[in-house]
C-alpha cells in the first residue's frame, strides 16, 4: 500500500515537474518572442537609416584657407571642423579608450560585461558611482538622438521612455558597427560631441580651451577634454575648475591603469594645474582678414547658387553647414603685415584728425561746404539705426503703431510721422504735403486719414513722449566700452550714447588691397580699421578717385598719339567749349589747378603727372578729343565703364572731367587697373578664390581668370617710367629697394585721400577717408593723399622687404621691351631732336636748289 502511495506521489511530482519545465520553457519562449517583438516595435520607430548613418547630418564649419594652407577663419552655425582618425592626437585616443571603453576593440557595439557590472553594482548593490555601461559606439548613437522630454510624465512613463530610448541606442550602435570601422566611429564621436562655449568637436575644443590644434595637445590637456565627455557642463574648466581638475586626474589614473602612462608620469601630470589662460570663445570675425572673409561669404553665396556649382542632387551648398574648404589667394604673412602697418598708420592719422577738430563738432560746425540739414539727417539716421533707439521706440510706440496699422492697414515709419507732424502745423504745410508728388497718392491719402482720424492725438502724444525719452537717454552719460587705438582695441569710459555715435563716426576709415600683377591674385585685403566696431568694408566701396585717375589719361594719349612724356605743356587755363571734339558739352568747361592758380610756365608731362597739374590732364583730354578711348582703356583694365551708377550716369562718365578724377571706383577696381601697368600692359582679372572643395575633397570650383591685353608693351613701359618718375628722389621712398612707381590722389575738400603704387610683384591701393563725406581734415596739408594714404604704402613695402618670412622679391624689376620703344623717354635726347626739328622747320625751303617741283 505504501509502495503504491509512493508511486502515486512520484507520478504527481513528475507531472508537476513537467508542468514547471514546460512553464519555464514557455516563459523563456515568451521572453524571447517578447524581446524580438520589442525590438521589432522599436525598429519601426524613428531610427537612423543606414544611408543616414553613412552620411550623418553634422553641421560642419567651412574653412577659409590662405594660399599656403593656413586657416584664415571659418563660417559656421556650429564651430565644427572634422578630423579623421589618422589626424587625431594619440593622447586623445588613448585617454578616450582608457576612460570610456577599454574593451572597445573587443565588442560589437554593446559591452555585455559592462552591462552586467552596472546591473549588479548599481541596481542590486545601489552603488551610484559604479560607472556606466555605454560603449563609445553607444555614446555616438546617443548623440544622434534628441534627448527625450520627461517633463509631465509619470514614473512609469519616464521609465518606459528611458528604456525605449536605451534600446533604440543599442540598435543604432549595432548599425554603426556594421556601417563604420572602429577608427571611424571614434573620429565621428569626437567630431560630433559638443564641448560647450561654441566648441563643437575635438578640433574646436582644443582651439577654444587651449588656443591650439588638437594634434598639438599635451597629455594633461587631452585628458581634460576627455573628462568633459562625461558631462561637459559639470566638468567645465571655466565654470567648475575643481571638478574639471579632479575628473582630469581620474582620466589620467585610468590611462595609468591601462598602461598608457607610467606611474612617474601619472604623479607628475596630476600635480599640474589647469592651464586655461588661452581660453577664448570663437566668433566669425576671429582670425586674419575679417573684412575679406565677410566679403568672400557674399561672393560664395552668390556663386554657389548657380546651377553649375550645386550639389550632385541639385541642392545648394551651405557655407555655414556643409564643411567646404575655400582655398584663397591671400598671402598669410602679407595679410599680417598689412593689418599691423595699417593699425600703426591709422592711429597716427586719427591723432592728427582729432587735433584738427579739437573743440569743434563736425555735425554743428558750418564750413559752408556741406548743408547742415544733410549733416543732421545723417546723424539722425545713425541714432535711429542704433539698438538703444529701437528699444525705446518699441517701448513707447508699439501700442499706438499697432492701432494705426490695424485701422489703416499700413505700417508707418518715423519719416511718415515727421511728415504728418509738419503738415499739422498749418494749412499751407498740409497743402504742401498733399502736393508732394515724390510721395505716392496712396501714401498721401493715408496721411489725410490719420491726420483727420481719432488716433492722431494719441499718436502725437506718444511721439512727443518718445522723443523726449530719446533725448534724455541719448544725452545722459553712462559707462560704456568704445573703440581705441591701444593693445586691446577698446577702452572703458563714461560717455553719452549720442557722443559715442559721434566719436565712432569721427574715426577715419581705410580700404587697402594688394594684387599680384602677373597673376591677378589678391594677396591682402584690409577693409577697415577694426571689424568689431566698424563692419562696413571699404575695399569694394565706391569713392571718388581724384588724381589717381590721371595716369589712364596719360596712357591713352601715349598709346593713341605716341606722345612723349618729355613733351612740354603750358601751365595756363585750358577750356573745352561746346561742340569741341566729341565731348557734347552744353557749356564751357575751364578747370583750374587744385590750388586755383596757374604758373604760366612749361612743364614736361613727366612733371605734370608728378605735380598732379590739372592743366596737363586737360591738355591731353583736348588732344584725345573724346572720352571714349579712355573709357575703352578702363574697360580693358577691368573697370566696367558702361555700368550704370545710382545717379543714372555711367561708372566712367562721358565727360571730360574724368581727366581730373571725377569717377567713383572701388579700391579693388582701381588697384586692379594699376596692376596692368605692372604686367607689361596685360590685365588679369583680380580674383581671390583659387578653388572650392566639399568636405570629401571633391572639386566644386576652380579659378580660371580672364586675361586682356590693354596696352601695347611699349606704351605701357612709358607709363611705368612716368609712375617711377613720380617717386624718384622723394624722401618718402628713400628706404625702399623695390622698383616701383605710383600716384597720389585727393578729392574735392580733401574728402578722400588715395595712393596707388605698383611694383613688378605687387600693386597696392590705399584709400583713407570718413564714412560720411563731411568727416574730413580741415586742412589740405593733412588731408591730401600723400599724408593720409601714401605712408601706408611706403611703411608696408619697407616691412615686407625686411621680412625673411615674406614671399616677396624686392630685386624684381619692370621689363623693358627689347625693341625700340618708338617714344622718346630721355628728355635730353628729346629736347635735342626737338630743337633740330625746329631748325628744319624754320629753314627757308624755297631757297632749296633742288626744289624744282
Amino acid at each position: 500500500m505504501a509502495a503504491k502511495d509512493d508511486k502515486g506521489k512520484q507520478t504527481k511530482i513528475k507531472a508537476l515537474y513537467r508542468k514547471w519545465v514546460l512553464g519555464l520553457w514557455g516563459l523563456f519562449a515568451l521572453g524571447v518572442v517578447s524581446v524580438f517583438v520589442f525590438f521589432y516595435l522599436i525598429s519601426l520607430q524613428e531610427l537612423p537609416t543606414f544611408e543616414e548613418l553613412e552620411n550623418p547630418n553634422l553641421s560642419l564649419a567651412t574653412s577659409v584657407l590662405a594660399n599656403d594652407g593656413q586657416e584664415l577663419g571659418r563660417y559656421y552655425v556650429q564651430n565644427r571642423v572634422p578630423v579623421t582618425y589618422e589626424e587625431l592626437n594619440p593622447n586623445v585616443i588613448n585617454a578616450l579608450i582608457s576612460t570610456e571603453d577599454h574593451r572597445y576593440h573587443r565588442h560589437a557595439g554593446i559591452d555585455f560585461e559592462a552591462l552586467g557590472r552596472v546591473a549588479t553594482r548599481t541596481v542590486l548593490l545601489g552603488q551610484r558611482e559604479s560607472g556606466g555601461g555605454s560603449t563609445i559606439t553607444q555614446q555616438l548613437a546617443k548623440l544622434l538622438f534628441p534627448r527625450p522630454n520627461l517633463q509631465g510624465k509619470s514614473q512609469i512613463g519616464r521609465t518606459w521612455t528611458l528604456v525605449n530610448t536605451k534600446f533604440k541606442e543599442w540598435l543604432t550602435a549595432l548599425k554603426l558597427e556594421r556601417s563604420y570601422t572602429k577608427e571611424e566611429i571614434i573620429a565621428m564621436y569626437l567630431n560630433e560631441f559638443d564641448f560647450i562655449f561654441g566648441a563643437h568637436g575635438i578640433e574646436a575644443a582644443a582651439e577654444t580651451y587651449f588656443g591650439k590644434r588638437q594634434a598639438e595637445l599635451d597629455i594633461e590637456e587631452a585628458a581634460m577634454l576627455v573628462a568633459m565627455l562625461k558631462n561637459p557642463w559639470r566638468y567645465s574648466p571655466i565654470r567648475f575648475p575643481n571638478n574639471a581638475k579632479n575628473q582630469r586626474n581620474v582620466v589620467l589614473m585610468q590611462m595609468n591603469r591601462h598602461d598608457v602612462i607610467s606611474d612617474t608620469e601619472l604623479d607628475s601630470l596630476r600635480q599640474l594645474p589647469l592651464d586655461i589662460t588661452r581660453f577664448r570663445r570663437s566668433t566669425h570675425i576671429d582670425g586674419l582678414a575679417p573684412y575679406f572673409r565677410m566679403e568672400l561669404a557674399k561672393d560664395l553665396r552668390r556663386m554657389l547658387a548657380r546651377p553649375e556649382f550645386q550639389k550632385p542632387d541639385g541642392t545648394r551648398y551651405d557655407i555655414y553647414r556643409d564643411g567646404l574648404r575655400v582655398h584663397t589667394t591671400i598671402d598669410h604673412r602679407m595679410q599680417e603685415l598689412a593689418e599691423e602697418v595699417m593699425w600703426d598708420h591709422m592711429a597716427e592719422v586719427q591723432e592728427r584728425f582729432f587735433n584738427e577738430w579739437r573743440g569743434l563738432d563736425p555735425w554743428t560746425h558750418d564750413d559752408g561746404r556741406m548743408p547742415m540739414a544733410v549733416k543732421r539727417a545723417g546723424l539722425n539716421r545713425l541714432i535711429r539705426d542704433s539698438d538703444r533707439y529701437q528699444a525705446i521706440r518699441s517701448s513707447y510706440m508699439s501700442e499706438i503703431l499697432d492701432e494705426v496699422a490695424s485701422n489703416h492697414n499700413a505700417d508707418i515709419t518715423d519719416i511718415d510721422i515727421e511728415r504728418m507732424m509738419t503738415a499739422s502745423e498749418s494749412d499751407w504745410a498740409r497743402r504742401t504735403l498733399q502736393n508732394n508728388r515724390a510721395i505716392t497718392e496712396e501714401r498721401r491719402q493715408m496721411y489725410d486719414e490719420i491726420l483727420d482720424g481719432p488716433l492722431w492725438k494719441k499718436l502725437t502724444n506718444s511721439w512727443e513722449t518718445f522723443q523726449e525719452e530719446v533725448d534724455r537717454q541719448f544725452g545722459e552719460p553712462v559707462d560704456m566700452t568704445v573703440f581705441a587705438y591701444n593693445d586691446q582695441g577698446e577702452t572703458d569710459t563714461i560717455m553719452s550714447p549720442l557722443d559715442s555715435i559721434k566719436y565712432h563716426r569721427m574715426h577715419l576709415q581705410t580700404g587697402i588691397v594688394g594684387i599680384e600683377p602677373a597673376s591677378g591674385e589678391v594677396r591682402f585685403w584690409v577693409g577697415g580699421i577694426d571689424h568689431k566696431y566698424f563692419q562696413f568694408d571699404h575695399v569694394r566701396t565706391l569713392r571718388q578717385v581724384g588724381s589717381t585717375f590721371k595716369p589712364f589719361i596719360y596712357a591713352t594719349a601715349i598709346f593713341l598719339q605716341g606722345i612723349s612724356p618729355c613733351t612740354k605743356v603750358d601751365d595756363v587755363p585750358y577750356t573745352i567749349i561746346p561742340g569741341e571734339g566729341n565731348f557734347e558739352l552744353l557749356e564751357e568747361w575751364a578747370p583750374t589747378n587744385a590750388d586755383g592758380t596757374f604758373t604760366y610756365e612749361q612743364y614736361t608731362l613727366f612733371e605734370g603727372l608728378k605735380q598732379s597739374k590739372n592743366t596737363a590732364s586737360v591738355y591731353l583730354m583736348k588732344l584725345i578729343a573724346d572720352t571714349e578711348p579712355v573709357r575703352q582703356l578702363m574697360s580693358s583694365m577691368g573697370v566696367n565703364s558702361d555700368e550704370i551708377r545710382r545717379d543714372g550716369d555711367y561708372k566712367i562718365p562721358k565727360q571730360p572731367s574724368i581727366s581730373l578724377g571725377s569717377a567713383d571706383l572701388t579700391v579693388l577696381e582701381l588697384t586692379g587697373a594699376y596692376a596692368t601697368f605692372g604686367n607689361n600692359g596685360v590685365h588679369i582679372e583680380p580674383h581671390f578664390i583659387k578653388r572650392i572643395e566639399d568636405q570629401h575633397g571633391r572639386l566644386i570650383y576652380q579659378a580660371i581668370p580672364e586675361e586682356t591685353t590693354a596696352l601695347d608693351p611699349n606704351a605701357n613701359y612709358v607709363m611705368v617710367e612716368m609712375l617711377r618718375y613720380c617717386t624718384d628722389g622723394h624722401f618718402a621712398f628713400r628706404n625702399i629697394e623695390s622698383d616701383n612707381g605710383g600716384k597720389t590722389g585727393t578729392t574735392n575738400d580733401h574728402t578722400d585721400g588715395w595712393y596707388v603704387g605698383v611694383s613688378p610683384e605687387l600693386a597696392i591701393g590705399t584709400w583713407v577717408g570718413g564714412a560720411d563725406r563731411w568727416i574730413r581734415f580741415r586742412s589740405f596739408a593733412n588731408g591730401q593723399g600723400s599724408r593720409m594714404a601714401r605712408p601706408f604704402y611706403t611703411s608696408f613695402l619697407e616691412r615686407l622687404e625686411d621680412d625673411p618670412l615674406a614671399n616677396y622679391n624686392p630685386e624684381a624689376r619692370f621689363i623693358r621691351p627689347t625693341d625700340d620703344l618708338g617714344i622718346e623717354i630721355e628728355c635730353d635726347r628729346f629736347d635735342q631732336f626737338r630743337d633740330r626739328d625746329r631748325d628744319l622747320l624754320d629753314r627757308d625751303i624755297f631757297d632749296d636748289p633742288f626744289d624744282d617741283f
